[in-house]
């Protein structure tokens, strides 16, 4: 079965520090009981984030950086079935 993905671009013109903060409002605000609950029920395995700069549309994560402070390229994700339930960030 094809699957069908829910994209969400949120343009943010904020230093890379307010980005991040915000960043991390919105996506605790994904990680309610409620909506997980919702989410479980359905058999939604994960939900995959990263934020992105637009110079590098598709590539980065600003929410991971090596030691070195470059951007690495991996999604963070809420695993959300019972077997995988963490937060990758």
């Amino acid at each position: 079965m094809t699957a069908y993905r829910l994209h969400i671009d949120i343009a943010m013109p904020l230093s890379e520090a307010e980005a991040l903060v915000v960043s991390q409002t919105v996506i605790a605000a994904l990680q309610s009981p409620h909506l997980l609950e919702e989410l479980r029920s359905r058999e939604v395995p994960s939900i995959n984030y990263r934020l992105g700069h637009d110079t590098d549309r598709g590539k980065s994560n600003y929410f991971l950086k090596t030691p070195s402070g470059h951007v690495i390229n991996k999604k963070s994700r809420v695993a959300i079935t019972e077997d995988t339930h963490e937060e990758v960030n």
